[in-house]
């Protein structure tokens, strides 16, 4: 089970020099009710900016280069995409996750490694497109995702219509999504959701760890390892437009 509340593990990611600060770009509204309990409409869910972020178009300034930007959304503890940025120091990689408990324990890891291709944002998937540019992504990994199996709850699906319409706006014309999970329900949706869209499906698999070509060069996280070591199947997609 995740951790979610930590006292003053906002506090410290806001002062983390890894974590990416939730900075408006100019001429964008700053919400001053910011956590104001049981009042959702006000504080618009947590966020601060209510719009494009500072770093929007311009993260060849936040890492210093112009290399291609892989993300992570929903990254969990980080295991995955640090070891992405440990094999490809020519990529620069953003892992997102909107429990601060969870995040604080990737930078912290972060902190002992200083690895200089990673950042980290605290955010809620769904305005992705206030931080990232069009085409501005090179590639997202989803690994493992909620699965918010209520049907009133599939638009907050990672693979529903909904997230793929935002992954189009800021992947590159050649980008591409991966996707993992033990949850052949939430698979199914997936499948279905994309081929009821204009995205392509490369590749396909209910069982990564048995298929050698698409397990070659796999990164475990943490649940695949758990899952895996419970006798569950992996599945995986690869898609592009």
């Amino acid at each position: 089970m995740r951790l979610r509340n930590i006292p003053g593990s906002r506090e410290e990611i806001a002062a983390n020099p890894y974590a990416i600060k939730e900075e408006p770009a100019e001429g964008v509204e700053v919400c001053i009710r910011l956590h104001k309990m049981g009042d959702k409409k006000s504080d618009e869910g947590g966020r601060l900016v209510l719009g494009d972020w500072k770093v929007k178009g311009h993260w060849d300034e936040v890492f210093g280069n112009s290399n291609p930007i892989r993300i992570e959304i929903g990254m969990g503890k980080g295991a995955f995409i640090m070891e992405q940025a440990r094999r490809n120091p020519d990529m620069n990689f953003v892992g997102i996750e909107k429990y601060s408990s969870v995040l604080l324990r990737a930078l912290q890891k972060q902190d002992e490694e200083q690895l200089p291709n990673i950042r980290f944002i605290r955010m809620d998937a769904e305005y992705i497109n206030d931080v990232f540019a069009e085409g501005e992504v090179d590639r997202i990994y989803l690994n493992f995702s909620d699965p918010w199996p209520k049907a009133k709850t599939a638009k907050r699906r990672l693979t529903s219509h909904q997230y793929l319409d935002r992954y189009d706006k800021i992947l590159k014309v050649d980008g591409i999504v991966e996707f993992k999970t033990d949850n052949v329900d939430l698979f199914d949706f997936s499948l279905e959701e994309i081929e009821a869209s204009k995205w392509n499906l490369i590749a396909v698999t209910r069982d990564l760890h048995a298929d050698a070509a698409m397990n070659e060069g796999n990164i475990m996280t943490e649940y695949e390892t758990k899952f895996s070591a419970l006798g569950q199947k992996i599945c995986k997609l690869i898609i592009n437009r």
